[in-house]
């Protein structure tokens, strides 16, 4: 496994916002299921879009990558499409992609040939329990391996309605959203209990009407109804947005370390993530925002409570934040941190404190009590991109080197990390 060294030292500087990959999925799927030639701008080929591309491929499309000509180093993605899926490879490989195979397991079922999902790492023990029981109750077969992939499907499915928990992975809803609108007869999907991840559905819907299909929602979103035999509409263009769940970072180590812009992001985004921005400030610190981006400058920042729900990704972010910060910080309903791409609430709490961060794990969250610097040493990334990004963004408060093992992780969303962190004056020394 490959390990970094980061020479401790405060950052500041200005960086471009990464595309947001959620909102990358989604479009390449849309273009995927609309008849004729699809463009989608500002693309970074992470891992995980990778594993959606190839997905689009084995469905039938046909996708060219090119250089963008307006945004350096980014890629301007065309997919055609005929309108309708074919089964062209019967084995989808979603790689460590939960999106890819959430999104694309419904689809696959507009046709009845059998079609396989495999993953690789963490997505192999991911549930697709919400699926198997759905699918079954419809009348598809879904066959696993064990509770795990691979998982074969067969059959169609079919309208109607269609009830799932609040409090599961808004990827199953957004999975249904993209499929039921192309099927002959109008679908209902009913949200059960606690609401969590609205702002994922909210995303997956305004993608959604982009390519012209409409979905109508009552009871602020706990109804969906989907009517059927919509069809895509391809789009000469559509640029992806910057992502605020890696501008996360970026936004903690301006408010611990030094000045730090970013530019690119909308202020005016459906991404849950957009929120690091309220809980910094609630935190104490000064966001600015103007005609070069938001800012954040190095400030005492204090402890409070904050309610992860609507937005788990940010955890690793937050909890840095809340390690340099003046009391205790409480991060709460956050218990399906445990099957992203490591249990995050262990993790985040493990590799932190090796860097002298006073963390306690709760079951569904994390209580900090806050330090004035952090110390440094000898951490391992856990196969998860964001906690390698909190690792590298805790190195701008720590007294002595830092050493990362498994930093490459960050492929999975962000291959141009190291990159745009060396730019912030980041000192990094790879070797192994």
């Amino acid at each position: 496994m490959k390990s970094l060294r980061i020479i401790s030292k405060p950052l500041k500087g200005k960086v471009f916002a990464q595309p947001s990959k959620s909102m990358a999925h989604r479009a390449v799927i849309c273009a995927a299921l609309a008849k004729g030639e699809s463009r989608i701008n500002n693309v970074v080929l992470s891992d995980d879009i990778k594993a959606t591309l190839g997905a689009a491929e084995a469905l039938g499309a046909k996708v060219r990558i090119d250089d963008s000509p307006e945004y350096k180093g980014r890629k301007t993605v065309t997919i055609e499409a005929s309108g309708q899926i074919t089964i062209k490879e019967k084995c989808i490989d979603c790689k460590e992609s939960g999106s890819t195979a959430r999104f694309l397991m419904p689809i696959t079922r507009l046709v009845s040939e059998p079609c396989i999902f495999t993953g690789h790492g963490r997505l192999v023990e991911r549930p697709f329990d919400i699926y198997k029981r759905l699918f079954t109750q419809k009348g598809i077969s879904f066959i696993d391996t064990e509770g795990k992939m691979p998982i074969t499907l067969s059959g169609r499915l079919v309208p109607g309605e269609y009830t799932l928990q609040g409090d599961v992975s808004s990827q199953f809803i957004s999975g249904l959203l993209f499929t039921l609108p192309l099927l002959e007869a109008s679908s209902r999907i009913n949200i059960a209990g606690k609401m969590e991840s609205l702002p994922y559905i909210q995303m997956t819907i305004s993608v959604l009407k982009e390519f012209g299909i409409d979905i109508a929602s009552e009871k602020n979103h706990r109804i969906l109804i989907i009517k059927g035999n919509q069809s895509y509409k391809a789009i000469p263009s559509y640029t992806v947005e910057g992502d605020w769940s890696q501008a996360a970072f970026f936004c903690v180590m301006g408010a611990l370390s030094g000045q730090i812009t970013i530019e690119g992001l909308s202020m005016d985004s459906l991404q849950g993530d957009r929120i690091i921005a309220d809980i910094l400030k609630n935190m104490g610190a000064k966001p600015v925002i103007d005609n070069q981006g938001l800012s954040f400058n190095k400030t005492d920042l204090k402890g409070i409570t904050v309610d992860v729900s609507q937005c788990p990704d940010l955890v690793p972010a937050i909890a840095l934040a809340a390690s340099a910060a003046k009391g205790v910080t409480n991060i709460v309903n956050g218990a399906r941190l445990r099957i992203k791409e490591s249990d995050r609430l262990s993790t985040t709490c493990s590799e932190l404190n090796k860097l002298g961060a006073r963390i306690i794990e709760k079951p569904d969250g994390l209580v900090i009590d806050g330090v004035n610097k952090l110390k440094g040493g000898k951490v391992h990334g856990s196969g998860d991109h964001r906690i390698v990004m909190a690792l590298a963004s805790a190195s701008a408060i720590c007294d002595q080197v830092v050493e990362i093992e498994g930093y490459e992780a960050v492929k999975k969303s962000y291959p141009e990390f190291w990159e745009d962190f060396m730019a912030l004056g980041g000192e990094v020394e790879f070797y192994g």
